[in-house]
């Protein structure tokens, strides 16, 4: 074992032993996936995938089940997902929220963080030895560049996750009072509430996209026959936005108790005009605050200069007289 020490130590410097341990997990988490890629099928699996089904048949059945998972990332269900049902189900909530609706996208995102954590990992590795490793190295400084860049690559997909899901809240925030005050006017021509939806969603694609796709996937949903009261709540919870929780809230009751849509629609579009003025002026009235700090890191220190260098200078000067 002292030899063994003494050779990594001569090789790869005085963290060799280190570095040869996370080499040797790395090459072992190669081998799991590679041994999992390798597993054999369930016969269940060989039978829907039969040859002998008449090409027909399979070329049905694939239009029929358009958006199948991947099944490259079948294998790798127990690894790629939770194995708690409520975590699951958040993650898949979470993604769905930042526009990500297919059904291996969970599976892509911890595909994701494994795949960059681990090339991360590699690279810090590799900078490490080549540019960084010296015998003064401290074991701090080490970690530092070892396990930083892994970390980061880790954390990346979640926090893009998160920016984007925050990003197309705001979106849709700021996109939904104009669609209430059109879809007003749809059901005030006389246009039922699917037709008016249909017509809002075209309409407001240019400004938002993504409120469009949204109300799209409600028409389509509605149009098949699904419950309105279920549609709506799960449109709700699809957009994770307030505004739109409170008129999916309105308009369930609206139906539940039987008032006109349009007296709903009138009162809670001139409510949501209302709130998106306040969300201007209450940024207006930040703007002052933050850019304070901004004034006197930049203002500040070159008014002093200008104001006591004269002086300091003179002192300075009379001092050398």
């Amino acid at each position: 074992m002292d030899q063994l020490n003494d050779s990594l130590t001569g090789v790869l410097g005085p963290f060799g032993p280190l570095i040869a341990v996370g080499l040797l997990g790395l090459i072992l988490i190669f081998v799991a996936i590679s041994m999992m890629m390798g597993q054999r099928n369930d016969p269940l699996e060989r039978l829907k995938h039969d040859t002998r089904l008449p090409s027909n048949s399979r070329q049905v059945k694939q239009k029929l089940r358009g958006s199948q998972r991947n099944e490259k990332l079948e294998r790798y269900a127990n690894f790629l997902e939770p194995q708690d049902e409520q975590e699951l189900q958040g993650m898949k909530l979470k993604l769905m929220q930042a526009g990500y609706r297919g059904k291996d996208s969970v599976r892509y995102f911890h595909f994701a963080q494994f795949a960059l954590g681990v090339g991360a990992l590699v690279l810090g590795v590799a900078y490490f030895v080549l540019f960084v490793q010296d015998e003064q190295t401290s074991m701090q400084k080490t970690l530092m560049y070892i396990l930083g860049p892994g970390i980061v690559g880790y954390m990346f997909p979640k926090y893009w996750v998160t920016k984007r899901q925050q990003t197309r809240q705001g979106n849709l925030t700021n996109g939904f009072p104009d669609s209430l005050d059109m879809l007003l006017v749809c059901v005030e021509a006389g246009q039922s509430m699917e037709q008016s939806i249909i017509r809002v969603s075209k309409e407001v694609r240019p400004s938002c996209a993504d409120l469009a796709d949204e109300l799209e996937i409600v028409s389509h949903e509605m149009k098949a026959g699904k419950d309105k009261a279920t549609v709506l709540n799960d449109m709700a919870e699809r957009c994770g936005s307030q505004d739109i929780s409170s008129f999916v809230t309105v308009m369930n009751q609206s139906q539940a108790f039987g008032t006109p849509i349009s007296d709903a629609l009138r009162v809670y579009s001139a409510e949501m005009r209302d709130k998106r003025v306040m969300r201007a002026e209450e940024a207006a009235n930040k703007l002052p605050t933050k850019m304070t700090l901004a004034t006197m890191m930049f203002t500040v220190p070159p008014l002093l200069i200008i104001l006591v260098g004269p002086s300091v200078h003179g002192i300075t000067q009379l001092g050398n007289m």
